[in-house]
Formats: C-alpha cells, sequence, structure tokens
C-alpha cells in the first residue's frame, strides 16, 4: 500500500505524478485538502493565502479530487472527510465557522464541504 497524504495539491503535473504512480502498488490511500468551496472563492484572498501559506498549487474539491484519480485509472473504492477544521484552526474566523461546520456537517456532508470548506478527503483507490 502506498500512502499519498497531502503531495497531489504541491505537484505542477499531478496527472503524470498518478499515472506513474499507479503501477507501484495494488492500494493507494490518498488525503487531499478540499480548499474550494463557496467561502473560499467569496472572500478576496482565502485561495492566495492557501497558496502562500501551505504552496498548494491545485485546488479541489471533493467530486474533482474524485474524478481526477478516476481520469488517472484508478477505482474509488471508498472516501470519507476528514474535518481538519473541527480538530485544528486557532485563528478567529477559524474559531467562529467551527460551529457552523460541526452542525451542517452532522445533517449533509457533502454541503457543509463545499459551502464552508475546511475538510479534507481521505480516499481509499486501486
Amino acid at each position: 500500500m502506498i500512502l499519498v497524504l497531502d503531495v497531489i495539491e504541491h505537484l505542477p503535473d499531478y496527472f503524470s505524478f498518478l499515472q506513474r504512480l499507479k503501477a507501484r502498488s495494488r492500494y493507494k490511500i490518498f488525503h487531499i485538502p478540499l480548499d474550494l468551496s463557496v467561502q473560499t472563492v467569496f472572500r478576496k484572498n482565502a485561495l492566495l493565502k492557501r497558496r502562500d501559506m501551505y504552496e498548494h498549487i491545485h485546488y479541489f474539491t471533493k467530486d474533482t479530487a474524485v474524478r481526477a484519480l478516476r481520469d488517472c485509472g484508478y477505482e474509488v473504492v471508498d472516501y470519507f472527510y476528514t474535518p481538519r477544521s473541527l480538530d485544528f484552526g486557532l485563528t478567529l474566523g477559524q474559531i467562529l465557522l467551527k460551529l457552523p461546520r460541526r452542525l451542517l456537517f452532522a445533517f449533509d456532508e457533502d454541503s457543509a464541504a463545499r459551502l464552508l470548506g475546511g475538510f479534507s478527503l481521505l480516499v481509499f483507490a486501486r
């Protein structure tokens, strides 16, 4: 099994990386930050801040992350959200969003990730 944790958002050509990686092991686990959300698009510098702080050069939603893996020939066996924003985050904005994120996530995980952001995706693929 190969673990690819918080990697592809940093690579200029993640498609080639994923295609080359496929033959290396039958199973892979990917962890992909989901930086694209309504609130990050709405806030003027949210994505630029992520680029500066974390050096992310690609931004994903659940759907674009899963599609990228499938486009590279992976079978997505299972996935789930990891709620990094509920476990971490010490800025005022992150603290203020914890409760709305937690409440919406309890009712509709996809909507919480798409609207409020602050989640990553853990994907099991072969």
